[in-house]
Protein backbone atom coordinates (compact mmCIF):
# COMPACT_ATOMS: atom_id res chain seq x y z
CA UNK A 1 0.00 0.00 0.00
CA UNK A 2 1.38 3.37 -0.97
CA UNK A 3 2.22 5.98 1.65
CA UNK A 4 0.01 9.02 1.92
CA UNK A 5 2.01 12.14 1.57
CA UNK A 6 0.89 15.02 3.75
CA UNK A 7 1.34 18.33 2.11
CA UNK A 8 3.57 20.59 4.20
CA UNK A 9 2.54 24.21 4.58
CA UNK A 10 4.77 27.00 5.76
CA UNK A 11 3.72 28.84 8.92
CA UNK A 12 4.19 32.59 8.71
CA UNK A 13 4.07 34.74 11.84
CA UNK A 14 3.81 38.49 11.59
CA UNK A 15 6.48 39.91 13.94
CA UNK A 16 5.61 43.54 13.30
CA UNK A 17 3.44 43.99 16.45
CA UNK A 18 6.15 42.46 18.65
CA UNK A 19 8.78 44.75 17.12
CA UNK A 20 6.56 47.76 17.81
CA UNK A 21 6.15 46.72 21.44
CA UNK A 22 9.90 46.25 21.89
CA UNK A 23 10.65 49.68 20.43
CA UNK A 24 8.05 51.29 22.72
CA UNK A 25 9.50 49.53 25.78
CA UNK A 26 13.04 50.54 24.85
CA UNK A 27 11.96 54.16 24.35
CA UNK A 28 10.15 54.14 27.70
CA UNK A 29 13.16 52.86 29.63
CA UNK A 30 15.51 55.31 27.90
CA UNK A 31 13.28 58.28 28.75
CA UNK A 32 12.66 57.28 32.37
CA UNK A 33 16.14 56.04 33.28
CA UNK A 34 18.45 58.08 35.49
CA UNK A 35 22.09 57.82 34.44
CA UNK A 36 24.62 57.66 37.27
CA UNK A 37 27.44 60.19 37.02
CA UNK A 38 30.83 58.50 37.48
CA UNK A 39 32.68 59.61 40.60
CA UNK A 40 36.48 59.95 40.29
CA UNK A 41 36.74 59.44 44.06
CA UNK A 42 35.25 56.15 45.25
CA UNK A 43 33.32 56.19 48.52
CA UNK A 44 31.83 53.20 50.35
CA UNK A 45 28.92 54.61 52.33
CA UNK A 46 27.98 53.28 55.80
CA UNK A 47 24.90 51.10 56.14
CA UNK A 48 21.59 52.07 57.72
CA UNK A 49 17.99 50.86 57.79
CA UNK A 50 16.55 54.07 56.34
CA UNK A 51 14.53 53.81 53.13
CA UNK A 52 14.25 57.56 52.41
CA UNK A 53 14.83 58.17 48.70
CA UNK A 54 17.70 60.50 47.86
CA UNK A 55 16.63 63.29 45.44
CA UNK A 56 17.85 62.94 41.86
CA UNK A 57 17.67 66.57 40.68
CA UNK A 58 18.46 70.02 42.09
CA UNK A 59 21.12 68.54 44.36
CA UNK A 60 24.44 69.73 45.72
CA UNK A 61 26.36 66.53 46.45
CA UNK A 62 29.12 66.76 49.05
CA UNK A 63 31.47 63.78 48.96
CA UNK A 64 34.01 63.02 51.72
CA UNK A 65 36.63 60.30 51.20
CA UNK A 66 38.48 58.26 53.82
CA UNK A 67 41.18 60.93 54.17
CA UNK A 68 38.61 63.63 54.90
CA UNK A 69 39.02 65.39 51.55
CA UNK A 70 35.88 67.16 50.36
CA UNK A 71 34.53 67.18 46.80
CA UNK A 72 31.30 68.52 45.30
CA UNK A 73 29.04 68.12 42.28
CA UNK A 74 25.91 69.82 40.94
CA UNK A 75 23.48 68.22 38.51
CA UNK A 76 22.63 71.39 36.56
CA UNK A 77 25.33 72.93 34.36
CA UNK A 78 23.87 76.51 34.38
CA UNK A 79 23.89 76.56 38.20
CA UNK A 80 27.44 75.22 38.24
CA UNK A 81 28.65 77.89 35.81
CA UNK A 82 27.05 80.73 37.79
CA UNK A 83 28.52 79.36 40.99
CA UNK A 84 32.14 79.16 39.82
CA UNK A 85 31.91 82.61 38.16
CA UNK A 86 30.73 84.12 41.46
CA UNK A 87 33.36 82.25 43.48
CA UNK A 88 36.26 83.53 41.36
CA UNK A 89 34.89 87.08 41.24
CA UNK A 90 34.29 87.24 45.01
CA UNK A 91 37.85 86.11 45.71
CA UNK A 92 39.49 88.47 43.21
CA UNK A 93 40.64 85.71 40.87
CA UNK A 94 40.58 85.80 37.04
CA UNK A 95 37.64 84.27 35.21
CA UNK A 96 37.92 80.93 33.47
CA UNK A 97 38.60 80.83 29.75
CA UNK A 98 35.94 79.23 27.51
CA UNK A 99 38.04 76.06 27.28
CA UNK A 100 38.53 75.93 31.05
CA UNK A 101 34.82 76.54 31.69
CA UNK A 102 33.89 73.73 29.31
CA UNK A 103 36.19 71.29 31.13
CA UNK A 104 34.92 72.47 34.51
CA UNK A 105 31.27 71.84 33.57
CA UNK A 106 32.07 68.45 32.04
CA UNK A 107 34.04 67.28 35.10
CA UNK A 108 31.90 64.83 37.17
CA UNK A 109 32.87 66.69 40.35
CA UNK A 110 35.10 69.53 41.51
CA UNK A 111 37.41 69.63 44.48
CA UNK A 112 40.49 71.83 44.30
CA UNK A 113 41.30 75.11 46.00
CA UNK A 114 40.31 78.24 44.07
CA UNK A 115 43.92 79.34 43.61
CA UNK A 116 44.73 75.98 42.01
CA UNK A 117 41.63 75.81 39.80
CA UNK A 118 43.12 77.39 36.67
CA UNK A 119 46.21 75.19 36.75
CA UNK A 120 44.08 72.10 37.36
CA UNK A 121 41.83 72.83 34.37
CA UNK A 122 44.87 73.36 32.13
CA UNK A 123 45.95 69.75 32.71
CA UNK A 124 45.20 67.04 30.13
CA UNK A 125 41.94 65.20 30.84
CA UNK A 126 43.82 62.00 31.64
CA UNK A 127 45.76 63.70 34.46
CA UNK A 128 42.83 65.61 35.97
CA UNK A 129 41.32 62.54 37.65
CA UNK A 130 44.59 61.56 39.33
CA UNK A 131 45.30 65.11 40.52
CA UNK A 132 41.76 65.61 41.81
CA UNK A 133 42.06 62.63 44.16
CA UNK A 134 44.97 64.32 45.95
CA UNK A 135 43.23 67.69 46.42
CA UNK A 136 39.94 68.60 48.07
CA UNK A 137 37.98 71.77 48.83
CA UNK A 138 39.56 73.62 51.79
CA UNK A 139 37.39 73.68 54.92
CA UNK A 140 39.60 76.05 56.92
CA UNK A 141 38.25 79.55 57.45
CA UNK A 142 39.77 82.36 55.38
CA UNK A 143 39.30 86.12 55.21
CA UNK A 144 35.72 87.04 56.01
CA UNK A 145 35.28 84.15 58.42
CA UNK A 146 34.03 81.65 55.82
CA UNK A 147 35.86 78.66 54.43
CA UNK A 148 35.94 77.87 50.72
CA UNK A 149 33.59 75.00 51.47
CA UNK A 150 31.04 77.38 52.98
CA UNK A 151 31.45 79.80 50.08
CA UNK A 152 30.75 77.05 47.54
CA UNK A 153 27.59 76.04 49.41
CA UNK A 154 26.43 79.65 49.71
CA UNK A 155 26.98 80.48 46.03
CA UNK A 156 25.49 77.19 44.86
CA UNK A 157 22.30 77.87 46.82
CA UNK A 158 22.20 81.44 45.52
CA UNK A 159 22.66 80.35 41.89
CA UNK A 160 19.75 77.92 42.19
CA UNK A 161 17.50 80.66 43.58
CA UNK A 162 18.60 83.25 41.01
CA UNK A 163 15.42 85.08 40.01
CA UNK A 164 16.88 85.84 36.55
CA UNK A 165 16.56 82.21 35.53
CA UNK A 166 13.28 80.64 34.46
CA UNK A 167 14.10 77.47 36.38
CA UNK A 168 14.47 78.93 39.86
CA UNK A 169 14.57 76.11 42.42
CA UNK A 170 15.60 75.15 45.93
CA UNK A 171 18.92 73.32 46.02
CA UNK A 172 19.02 70.28 48.28
CA UNK A 173 22.22 69.27 50.08
CA UNK A 174 23.35 65.64 50.32
CA UNK A 175 26.45 64.46 52.19
CA UNK A 176 28.06 61.20 51.09
CA UNK A 177 30.89 60.12 53.37
CA UNK A 178 32.92 56.92 53.36
CA UNK A 179 32.16 54.45 56.12
CA UNK A 180 35.81 54.78 57.25
CA UNK A 181 35.76 58.58 57.35
CA UNK A 182 36.31 59.80 60.89
CA UNK A 183 33.32 61.17 62.75
CA UNK A 184 35.33 64.28 63.55
CA UNK A 185 35.61 65.15 59.84
CA UNK A 186 31.91 64.68 59.13
CA UNK A 187 30.99 66.59 62.30
CA UNK A 188 33.12 69.52 61.14
CA UNK A 189 31.24 69.72 57.84
CA UNK A 190 27.93 69.56 59.66
CA UNK A 191 29.08 72.32 62.02
CA UNK A 192 30.08 74.53 59.08
CA UNK A 193 26.65 74.01 57.54
CA UNK A 194 24.99 74.85 60.85
CA UNK A 195 27.06 78.05 61.11
CA UNK A 196 25.47 79.05 57.79
CA UNK A 197 22.03 78.12 59.14
CA UNK A 198 21.90 75.24 56.67
CA UNK A 199 20.24 72.70 58.94
CA UNK A 200 18.42 70.64 56.32
CA UNK A 201 20.54 68.08 54.50
CA UNK A 202 20.62 64.35 53.89
CA UNK A 203 23.28 61.80 54.75
CA UNK A 204 23.62 59.17 52.02
CA UNK A 205 23.96 55.58 53.27
CA UNK A 206 23.62 52.07 51.89
CA UNK A 207 20.47 50.20 52.84
CA UNK A 208 21.02 47.40 55.35
CA UNK A 209 18.45 44.64 55.60
CA UNK A 210 17.54 44.03 59.23
CA UNK A 211 18.52 40.57 60.34
CA UNK A 212 15.84 38.46 62.03
CA UNK A 213 16.76 35.77 64.53
CA UNK A 214 14.92 32.48 64.38
CA UNK A 215 13.25 31.63 67.69
CA UNK A 216 13.39 27.95 68.49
Amino acid sequence: MGKVKIKKSDVWIDMTPMSDVMVLLLTFFMMTSTFVTPEPVQVNTPQSQSKVKVPDVDVLNILVNTEGKVFMSMDKAPDLEQTVVAMLENNGLPALSPVQMKKFKEDPMFGVGLKELHGYLDLPQSQMVKVLQTKGIPTDSIAGGMSEFQQWVKEAKRSAKNSNTLDSHELKICIKADARTSYKTVKKLMSELQDMEENRYQLITSYKVQETKEIK
